[in-house]
């Protein structure tokens, strides 16, 4: 395989940076983005940095003018970037009438503009060069909106939205956009679980608010059952980069805990999916 010049978010921790070392370690140059590299980041920064076949760019997902500079310094240098993997994310649990607006704000910024920031950046260059990837990770969530996960699944949700009509749009210009939907892996950021602000409408729940501090030890406990590894994430987008252009699934599950209902709702809404696009007159976007 031809050597890649591929652009991936969020790799201070977790998937992200699995997958730094992961893609590098087969050749590809990597770019890797991070928030504050000079700062809490730094020693992160300066570990990927000392890898073979990696540059760290300092940059702020929520902010247009940091993610069009990252992405111009990278094409002014290598002349493309042929993967884009949106894997950074946020997420943020509760009773869903307790997340402020603010809190929502927060939620899609980072698990929905930020990604399609970095599409809008990227596209125009792998159109015009006829050939390119986008890897957005979502999540299962992003197929199913559990209880005391709402608005973390409705940000994933966004993310799914724009990546499967994007698909579609770009697939005959020579542009794969394909999602990874994980589970629960034991990342930094599963462990670190996030509430959200307004605590004041807790005590009209009465014992439903305390339901997803049970789910949160739930899910421990299942991570430890099923000893989880987050590099099958960090694999199976490897795959997705090794895969032949043209053949690489819409959606890929990594999910041993409850993987296989996400995939049966996956399979079961892509033979409707196909049935409604050649209904609509778009069956040629199916080939």
């Amino acid at each position: 395989m031809s050597r890649k010049i591929v652009l991936i978010t969020g790799t201070n921790s977790g998937f992200g940076w699995l997958t730094v070392h992961s893609v590098a370690a087969l050749g590809h140059k990597v770019y890797a983005t991070m928030r504050d590299t000079e700062g809490k980041n730094a020693d992160k920064a300066q570990a990927l940095s000392a890898l073979e076949n990696v540059t760290v760019l300092d940059v702020t997902l929520t902010d247009d003018k940091s993610v069009e500079q990252a992405v111009e310094t990278i094409i002014a240098k290598e002349d493309s970037i042929d993967v884009l993997i949106n894997n950074a994310g946020f997420s943020m649990n509760g009773v869903a009438e307790s997340f402020t607006i603010s809190d929502v704000q927060g939620m899609f910024d980072v698990n929905v503009f930020a990604p399609w920031r970095f599409m809008k950046q990227v596209l125009p260059a792998m159109r015009k060069q006829e050939d390119g990837l986008i890897i957005n990770v979502t999540s299962g969530f992003g197929r199913v909106s559990f209880p005391f996960a709402t608005v973390y699944a409705a940000s994933k949700f966004g993310l799914e939205g724009l990546s499967e009509g994007l698909h579609y749009e770009v697939k005959r210009l020579g542009v794969d956009v394909a999602i990874l939907e994980p589970g629960a892996f034991p990342t930094e950021m599963s462990q670190k679980t996030t509430y959200a602000s307004d605590q004041s409408v807790f005590e009209g729940y009465g014992a439903i608010a305390e339901i997803p501090n049970k789910m949160v030890a739930a899910l421990g406990e299942l991570i430890q059952t099923h000893k989880t590894n987050p590099q099958d994430v960090a694999d199976a987008i490897v795959k997705l980069i090794t895969t032949e252009k043209g053949k690489r699934p819409l959606r890929t599950v990594v999910d041993p805990i409850t993987g296989e209902y996400i995939d049966a709702a996956n399979q079961a809404v892509a033979e409707q999916f196909a049935k409604g696009l050649i209904k609509f007159g778009m069956g040629e976007l199916l080939d």
